[in-house]
């Protein structure tokens, strides 16, 4: 069917619709909610009962003055058609009679679903009541009074679904104009017979327009009050699952969270935060604590702690000695932020309180550990290694049977029998051994050194083109005895560094120590160093094995050792140590590596 064909059998109402919709932006069904739609008939079965009661009062008035008039006639009524004089009665009650029944169908399942049914057929029982009995009398009756009151009450007491009331006028007025024109009846007022009054038709059609604007408005109105509701509701109710899910977070926390004023004074403080303090209940803390002063063990804390946020706004891993509630004392480390309002108004300090007791202890248990491994296992490979090194240098050298060069230990008593004919290979062994030990001992030391107190750089101008000749020239016997060729490109034009030049000649010899220890002999080593911005982009290369992917991600991890060490005893601290004293000046590490395909350790150094 064509798009003509359809036009013309569409009903009048869709044109109707159609036109209106467009005219007035009216929401498409899509965007109309089932849920709204709902609400919207509950109103409107709700208010068709108050209009329904509305209606039955109004015309039980009505027929009173009719039947009042029979006895006592009213000199108004006199002007009427004797027709409407006498039926007037018998229209009021039919009226009334089909109002009693919409009452009836009002409490019914079918009213509670279909409200609109309900409000379309009983306008139309009172509208069409007085038209059908016009026609069927032979004349025609514009009910101005009637249509005025019936569609005004309508827009006052059920100002929903416009369509509806728009359904219900232009319903009575198309049966008005359409069936008095088509059996050519007349109006029985004397003065205007027509049916085609210009004053009548202007009153009517401004009088069922405002009446439909009006109910529009409202429905809009309500529909976006309604929309609004919902998403308050939905806010709310997001809000409140937030906040329970926060409230959650809050309550069973492992670290304590507070929220503390600048004079001294715990706001908020959740459990965690009084299981650290020694309290069974987090309103025993902001209760207790009016002075937080008094919780540090030292009090200056509490200065330093406002000094810092005054200065940077926020602080971390701000360590502290406190005393609990029963006076033993406990280290806590606290991470804050000021809070600040729109105008730059402190309002109060917010945060985390760790308990850091075990740590601590932790940390003392290895201070003591690493102390006795300096003093009762280094020094007694110290003095291994000495007694070593004096008989490799001054012992006697024998000649033994096999014409073999030998070192004679002796003791103070010339004793034949106490001594003891060791060979000179297995004495620089032994030296060679006790000299890993001593290695390893003060490789560990150092690890944790920087690990808990951090790299201490003692900083000058340093030109870098001198400290790397200074590693070169020290490991040039390593370099020989690995038969590997190192290639110098730094230049002495580089601007000058604020470093540590002992610790960057730990650098550079662990860098070149490293590349030799995981590659065969012949390798070709190559030291350069750029100038990249505001920093020194130093690297050291090398043509050999390369190092996997996986293996880069770790290596500069503590302990690590790569998959090419083969047997060696090395702890893996060389490259971590490194790590540890460029992050010290300010600069980053990595490598650039790929398998047989050589490997590139980079790092920079700031030049401020």
């Amino acid at each position: 069917m064509g798009k003509v064909a359809r036009m013309l059998i569409a009903t009048p109402f869709t044109t109707v619709q159609s036109w209106w919709r467009k005219t007035f932006s009216v929401p498409t069904t899509d965007e109309v909610t089932t849920r709204y739609r709902d609400w919207r008939n509950r109103f409107l079965w709700q208010r068709l009962r108050l209009w329904l009661w509305l209606a039955l009062i109004c015309l039980l008035s009505f027929t009173l003055r009719d039947i009042y008039a029979l006895f006592f006639p009213f000199a108004e009524l006199q002007q009427l058609p004797e027709v409407l004089r006498t039926k007037r009665l018998v229209i009021n009650a039919t009226m009334l009679a089909s109002i009693i029944i919409f009452f009836a169908l009002h409490r019914t399942k079918l009213g509670r679903h279909r409200p609109d049914l309900l409000f379309l057929g009983s306008s139309w029982s009172i509208s069409f009541a007085s038209q059908l009995f016009a026609t069927l009398s032979g004349f025609a009756l514009p009910d101005t009074i009637g249509w005025s009151l019936l569609f005004l009450s309508q827009a006052v007491l059920m100002p929903v679904c416009w369509i509806l009331h728009l359904l219900t006028q232009a319903s009575v007025l198309i049966y008005f104009f359409g069936v008095n024109t088509a059996l050519g009846l007349k109006t029985p007022i004397p003065d205007h017979p027509g049916i085609y009054n210009a004053t009548f038709i202007l009153y009517i059609f401004w009088f069922c327009i405002i009446c439909d604007i009006g109910v529009y408005l409202y429905d809009r109105l309500q529909r976006s009050e309604f929309y609004a509701r919902q998403e308050l509701e939905s806010a709310y109710q997001k809000l409140k699952v937030a906040e329970a899910k926060y409230r959650t977070i809050f309550e069973n926390a492992v670290e304590g969270i507070f929220q503390s004023s600048p004079d001294g004074r715990y706001i908020t403080a959740n459990p965690a935060l009084a299981r650290i303090y020694g309290y069974s209940l987090a309103k025993e803390v902001t209760a207790n604590f009016t002075d937080i002063q008094q919780l540090y063990v030292d009090p200056n804390r509490r200065a330093e702690f406002v000094r810092l946020m005054e200065k940077y706004g926020s602080v971390s891993e701000f360590e502290s000695q406190i005393y609990r509630r029963d006076g033993s004392i406990v280290w806590i480390s606290e991470k804050a932020y000021a809070v600040r309002d729109e105008k730059g108004k402190l309002l109060y300090y917010e945060g985390l309180i760790e308990d850091i007791t075990q740590r601590k202890q932790t940390e003392e248990e290895l201070r003591v550990f690493f102390h006795a491994v300096s003093h009762d296992l280094r020094n007694p490979v110290l003095g291994t290694l000495m007694v070593l090194k004096n008989l490799l240098n001054s012992g006697e050298l024998e000649t033994g049977n096999q014409g073999q060069e030998e070192v004679s230990s002796q003791s103070p008593n010339p004793n034949p029998q106490s001594l003891i004919p060791v060979s000179r290979s297995i004495l620089e062994r032994m030296i060679q051994s006790s000299d890993r030990q001593l290695n390893l001992i003060n490789s560990l030391m150092e690890a944790h050194v920087s690990e808990v107190q951090g790299v201490v750089l003692q900083r000058q101008a340093v030109q870098l083109l001198t400290v790397v000749e200074a590693a070169i020239v020290d490991l040039e016997p390593l370099l020989a005895q690995n038969q590997a060729k190192l290639t110098n490109l730094v230049s002495a034009d580089l601007p000058l560094v604020n470093a540590d030049s002992t610790q960057l000649w730990r650098v550079f010899s662990n860098l070149i120590v490293n590349a030799l220890k995981h590659n065969p002999p012949g390798l070709l080593l190559t030291i350069n160093a750029t100038r990249k911005d505001d920093k020194i982009y130093c690297t050291v290369s090398d043509n050999g094995m390369g190092i996997s992917k996986q293996q880069s991600n770790r290596l500069f991890d503590l302990y690590f050792r790569g998959a090419s060490i083969g047997n060696s005893v090395s702890l893996g601290l060389g490259l971590y140590l490194c790590k540890q004293i460029i992050h010290a000046h300010g600069g980053e590490i990595g490598v650039n590596s790929a398998l047989d395909e050589g490997a590139t350790f980079w790092f920079t150094l700031p030049i401020n």
